[in-house]
């Protein structure tokens, strides 16, 4: 074994540690097990590589070693990590020693790890099967997880490796989820283009007030290009919540700020009487959500629905008019995912479109391929909302809206197609540069848009259709004679095998 593992070694090992419960436990629950346990492992990998580290330089002197252990970023309990939990793999309650070590583990760090581990319970009947069968499962857990290839001390393993095993175990329970993957991942192609589009720069403040499991906020953050940034976020799901706070600690981004509540209804990323504000806006909101909140819309104690009040059972209007109020005025952008309905729906929708293009925030329209997401089928688009274009904003000028049809520009595969880095510069190439393409892209005045009625439909502005070729009547009439002549023959043929074989024709 080298001293050092690669990507693909730490990600197939995890995978491989999933056959415990695939089959017996939904993916939409086991997947939380498996993560906590990745995290458990990291952190007790990362606790002894630094005892180690400090013993070499203080010898014997434990009292000075625990001192400088205390101000690392974490604390991990004597008694409280995976090899101790290891050790104890064959005790009768071994899911209750599990659940004890981990609320030792948050006590100890409440400032960083508070409420992370409240929603998994290593103990429960109900998820886990029988004590006998939950037990030999738990033991198989531990047992899969300290195999040599998931030795995660950072000796052997790069930090970026250990974020890029947890965002690449969610991606494959997302794929084996199915619809309810949506509540916790974006497919990595379309993360990294919104989070490029939405171009954050160094001490930017970047917020994503549906952010799941925190993937498509840990891409914005890779695009500052420096450390020079603060993150936000805001999650509904409980269990969400949590993966995506142990994602930020994986990707030493424990500083963000993820608050578990629900956006539409009582965010808590406020100030005072007034929603926090922020430089960039980025989500992948579920999309046409039901009963998400109308019937108090119209109070709402921010006035965010001041433009309208989205339909009912459509909230895709509601996260819209959230991202644009906290995005930071004359300068604030927005990236987000819609399905295509947002671009042409009526109604009360359709007044809340013409409002934000008369004001003059819509800066581009990026028309997606099918079949993209785990969660859906259908084709998506991306919408960027740009607050400098307001009054007093350095692009006040600018007032037409760019659209980008690059719903061809995907390569295919058996359950999801892939957009490549290829696919990904042309968008981007094409965005920066507003240029317009024939059957790709087209800058659109207001006048333009005014003229059909605000509706956003991508194919209004962007021609795809290949022309036609021109029908050769006459070699086409040539054809049709030859094929008769030979079905003639073919027919001949036949008949005079029948006849051999004595039967009539």
């Amino acid at each position: 074994m080298t001293d050092t593992l690669t990507q693909t070694q730490v990600n197939q090992t995890a995978w491989a540690a999933c056959d415990t419960f695939r089959g017996v436990v939904d993916a939409g629950q086991y997947k939380d097990y498996i993560l906590v346990m990745l995290f458990l492992k990291y952190i007790s990998d990362l606790w002894n590589d630094h005892v180690e580290e400090y013993r070499k330089q203080f010898g014997g002197d434990d009292a000075r070693i625990r001192r400088r252990l205390e101000r690392e970023r974490f604390v991990l309990p004597e008694g409280a990590s995976f090899y101790d939990l290891y050790e104890k793999r064959n005790e009768p309650n071994v899911g209750e020693l599990i659940n004890i070590a981990l609320e030792r583990i948050e006590d100890t760090n409440r400032a960083k790890l508070e409420g992370v581990f409240r929603n998994i319970d290593f103990n429960s009947e109900a998820n886990l099967g029988r004590v006998k069968d939950r037990n030999r499962r738990l033991k198989n857990m531990l047992e899969d997880f300290a195999k040599p290839a998931l030795d995660l001390r950072p000796s052997r393993v790069t930090e970026d490796i250990i974020g890029e095993c947890y965002i690449y175990l969610i991606s494959r329970f997302a794929s084996d989820a199915g619809k309810k993957a949506g509540e916790f991942y974006t497919p990595g192609a379309v993360s990294g283009l919104l989070a490029k589009l939405a171009s954050p720069k160094p001490g930017d403040t970047i917020c994503d007030p549906a952010c799941g499991s925190g993937s498509l906020l840990i891409r914005a953050a890779q695009e500052v290009g420096s450390d020079n940034f603060a993150l936000y976020g805001q999650e509904v799901n409980g269990a969400t919540w949590a993966l995506a706070r142990m994602n930020m600690f994986l990707h030493s981004k424990d500083a963000a700020r993820i608050e578990w509540c629900d956006t539409l209804n009582s965010p808590a990323l406020v100030e005072g009487d007034h929603l926090m504000r922020f430089d960039v806006v980025v989500a992948n909101p579920p999309f046409s959500l039901d009963k998400w909140g109308a019937e108090d819309a119209g109070t709402d104690p921010y006035n965010r629905y001041w433009r309208g009040i989205p339909p009912k059972s459509k909230a895709d209007y509601g996260f819209i008019t959230h991202m644009i109020e906290i995005a930071k005025r004359q300068s604030g952008r927005v990236a987000v995912i819609v399905p295509h309905g947002v671009l042409f729906r009526g109604g009360a929708e359709g007044k809340i479109r013409q409002a934000l293009i008369e004001e003059n925030l819509l800066d581009a329209v990026v028309g997606l391929p099918a079949n993209l997401f785990t969660t859906t089928g259908i084709p998506v688009a991306i919408l960027i909302f740009d607050r400098s274009r307001e009054q007093g904003g350095v692009n006040e000028a600018r007032k037409d809206v760019l659209f980008i049809d690059a719903s061809k520009e995907f390569n295919p595969g058996k359950t999801q197609n892939v957009m490549d880095d290829a696919h990904i510069a042309k968008v981007l190439e094409t965005y920066r540069s507003r240029a317009e393409i024939e059957k790709y892209s087209h800058r659109a005045s207001p006048e333009e848009i005014a003229e059909n009625d605000f509706n956003l439909n991508i194919p209004r502005y962007v021609d795809t259709l290949e022309a036609e070729d021109e029908i050769d009547v006459a070699a086409l009439q040539k054809d049709i004679h030859r094929i008769n002549a030979e079905l003639a023959d073919v027919r001949a043929k036949m008949a005079g095998y029948l006849k051999e074989l004595g039967v009539d024709a």
